[in-house]
């Protein structure tokens, strides 16, 4: 088939833009019906700040970077975190607190495998976060079949990353290393590719990655300060990896990242790339 051509503080106001071929479908109020069946088409949800979950056309749930529970953006349906129902992959970018903080119980919760940059899992597992058989190793280049259908690549980040763990032992908080920040290549079953960029600057192989793995939707973080904001995320979407439509995220929950959507439309222009504003806890359907 062809791909498609075609805490922290107050919220920042975010809007929902539709486009061509992607329609806006309500989820939060349907949280009991979070496993929905296969319907041929690709859900993408955001729950703030660079969690989102994504249900493949054949049914197959992916959460990536589950910053859930004390995240001010997310629908308080998604705050419990039983209301997936399933989760049948589950990817970390890195190992700051508002990308791993909800991974582990969730890994726990659905018997899941939590994959992240190898040797943060490896501090996981040392640390006892979870049982090795929950935290397989990868890296930056390694293309995994995690489920039957579901194609899940560790792409570069331009970002750093630790792990910070509370000793149950002292109460106190220790900082463990975290490997390298990573970003995402989602291939599903109809072949539709996903690039979730993680956190990160702009970096040279952006292009790299546009021209080699030719992703159907960017996920791109547009704050600022600790990851690129909206001009420069705009120039690698429109010079660099040009997909076919892109979504911002990683702005809105923290007063230092001071990105917006609009901002980031703006920088857009007039580019052929369709720009989708989400509302966290709608479902795009694509």
């Amino acid at each position: 088939m062809d791909r498609l051509h075609a805490a922290l503080v107050a919220l920042a106001g975010i809007a929902l833009s539709g486009c061509a071929g992607i329609a806006p479908s309500s989820a939060v109020s349907a949280a009991a019906s979070a496993v929905a069946p296969a319907s041929g088409q690709v859900e993408v949800m955001w729950l703030g700040q660079a969690a989102f979950k994504i249900t493949s056309p054949g049914g197959k749930v992916i959460v990536t970077d589950p910053w859930l529970r004390t995240n001010p953006l997310t629908p308080a349906a998604y705050k419990n975190l039983e209301v997936f129902g399933k989760i049948d992959v589950l990817l970390v970018s890195h190992g700051h607190f508002d990308h791993i903080a909800d991974a582990p119980a969730l890994a726990q919760m659905y018997s899941v495998p939590l994959r992240a940059p190898g040797d943060l899992a490896n501090t996981a597992m040392t640390l006892g976060v979870l049982p090795a058989n929950l935290l397989p190793r990868m890296n930056k280049g390694g293309t995994v079949e995690p489920v039957p259908g579901i194609k899940v690549t560790a792409v570069r980040a331009e970002h750093s990353s630790i792990y910070v763990w509370r000793n149950p032992v002292t109460g106190k908080d220790e900082t463990h290393p975290g490997g390298e920040a990573m970003g995402w290549i989602i291939e599903l079953e109809n072949g539709f590719r996903i690039y979730h960029a993680g956190d990160t600057a702009v970096f040279g192989d952006m292009k790299l990655i546009g021209e080699r793995y030719r992703p159907d939707l960017a996920l791109v973080p547009i704050g600022g300060n600790f990851t690129m904001d909206p001009v420069d995320a705009a120039w690698a979407v429109k010079d660099m990896l040009k997909p076919k439509a892109v979504i911002p995220m990683h702005y809105g929950s923290n007063p230092l990242a001071k990105g917006t959507a609009a901002q980031f439309s703006a920088a857009m222009g007039a580019s052929p790339v369709k720009v989708i504003v989400a509302t966290p806890g709608q479902g795009l359907n694509f």
